[in-house]
């Protein structure tokens, strides 16, 4: 069972790698700065750098705890900023827009599951 935790895992912090090693280079700061992100550039690149941290913490099981305890603080602003479906009048768009919004709900429960279990056994912790 040790390699079905391990492989949920790493299934769980993929996510967070790709798309933290793509905003820590500056992908998505035109979408923030619509979205009325302020300081857009600097931000979307400080939430890159907490989603990949947090994202290679808990991949490689070496301090998952705080790996999951940086998602969090990753998660919280942007799925509160980026993903406000209650205010779209597309019905079309606030639709994708709350499906992303209970989808970074549902990795930030994952998220706080990890912050109180840990990595598991199959990790750099718990080699160590």
């Amino acid at each position: 069972m040790k390699i079905v935790l391990l492989l949920g895992r790493i299934l769980f912090a993929l996510i967070f790698v790709f798309s933290g090693f793509n905003h820590a280079l500056g992908a998505g700061i035109d979408y923030a700065a619509a979205a009325g992100v302020p300081a857009a550039a600097f931000l979307v690149r400080v939430a890159g750098v907490l989603a990949l941290a947090g994202g290679l913490s808990v991949l490689l099981g070496f301090k998952a705890r705080t790996g999951a305890i940086l998602l969090v603080i990753f998660l919280v602003p942007v799925t509160l900023y980026m993903h406000k479906f209650w205010g779209i009048t597309d019905p079309a768009a606030a639709q994708m827009q709350m499906a992303m919004f209970m989808k970074n709900v549902a990795l930030t429960g994952a998220c706080l599951i990890i912050a109180y279990f840990g990595s598991g056994p199959a990790s750099i912790d718990k080699q160590a």
